[in-house]
């Protein structure tokens, strides 16, 4: 059974003077308009899903399919980097660019969309990846004319080693993450993610009454949850699941101050990070009702149902709906917006 936190910061804040989410897709939508390979993704009834929940209805965003880069994450940093084009005016867009290096850590689909947006302005691109990230999104990475560099125990340690390349080159440093003194370009990364809430936003039917959003450092958490509340005001309960292994939001906002935390590597490896982006904790403190933790068995054990029933993911991109089939206690008539945030590892 999932271990809930009730948020007593809801409406307030737990950093009212930091920088928020922004709440708005117009900015974003603009520079998409003029990608040929920008669709907005589905958003999917589950009936199945639903009665295996005990709920009303369940809706899913499946960004699966989003950019050709399989997941969410293509909105973010592509997103960031097409602003920093933008802002050259460039006659042409290929070379927009050229000569700049964008570095950063992943664990996993921001080190695509770094590397894509890169490709398509001329830029370079350098990510860092932990020894615990598979080969084979390193060769992924490569194919997208990365260069991969291996460093580090954990995300936190490929961060640092990101962090001194970019001051010791000279490079821009590329996070999806925030940290005091580090604002502006995750700032931009979230505000790509918003156009995904937005598009949820147009499609469904009618409002949702809950709202589950996976979380690692909380960019896609807060980006959705800070639009939910534009759009839908206090309708929507807003629920945070993060790994019980990485407790990094449900612990600051229990302890009322971002923590780090620490615990062993999850099988969600895209949420597996210990210390939250001040952003999104600025956004989330201030949006979402509840915190929730699943278990690695909790994870596990829900991939087969939402393959079977056509949704397959990994533990990392299932979270939020792996938690409603856990057991999260919901009255029968919820209807609830999830996000299928990525394919599975071999898509």
């Amino acid at each position: 059974m999932p271990q809930h936190l009730q948020n007593p910061w809801r409406g307030k804040g737990l950093l009212p003077d930091a920088i928020h989410p922004i709440d708005h897709a117009e900015d974003v939508a603009a520079l998409l308009a003029q990608c040929p390979a920008h669709q907005p993704t589905q958003l999917t009834q589950s009936p199945e899903l639903a009665k295996l929940a005990g709920v009303a209805e369940v809706w899913i965003k499946d960004e699966r399919s989003r950019m050709g880069l399989g997941s969410f994450k293509a909105l973010g940093a592509a997103h960031a980097i097409a602003r920093e084009a933008a802002a050259t005016a460039p006659d042409d867009w290929s070379t927009a660019l050229n000569g700049q290096v964008f570095v950063t850590a992943s664990a996993g689909n921001h080190g695509l969309s770094v590397a894509a947006g890169a490709r398509v302005f001329g830029a370079k691109a350098v990510i860092y990846l932990s020894k615990t990230v598979p080969a084979a999104f390193a060769d992924r990475l490569r194919s997208f004319g990365a260069d991969v560099i291996i460093e580090g125990d954990d995300y936190e340690a490929s961060m640092t080693a990101a962090a001194k390349a970019a001051e010791d080159n000279g490079w821009t440093l590329l996070s999806d993450s925030s940290w005091e003194g580090y604002f502006e370009l995750p700032l931009r990364v979230m505000e790509g993610y918003v156009q995904m809430a937005d598009e949820a936003a147009q499609d469904i039917s009618e409002p949702p009454t809950h709202i589950l959003l996976q979380a690692g450092v909380g960019g896609l958490a807060g980006a959705v949850a800070a639009h939910a509340r534009k759009t839908w005001g206090d309708v929507p309960q807003i629920i945070v699941v993060e790994p019980d292994a990485a407790p990094a939001l449900y612990e600051s906002i229990r302890k009322g101050e971002l923590v780090d935390t620490t615990g062993p590597v999850s099988s969600m490896g895209r949420l597996d990070c210990k210390t939250p982006s001040v952003i999104a904790l600025a956004g989330l403190s201030r949006d979402a009702d509840q915190f929730t933790l699943i278990t690695e068995d909790e994870a596990k054990d829900a991939m087969p149902t939402l393959a079977e029933h056509g949704f397959e993911t990994t533990p990392s991109g299932g979270a939020g709906l792996a938690a409603l089939l856990a057991g999260l206690s919901l009255p029968p008539d919820a209807r609830v917006l999830t996000f299928l945030s990525e394919g599975p590892e071999d898509a």
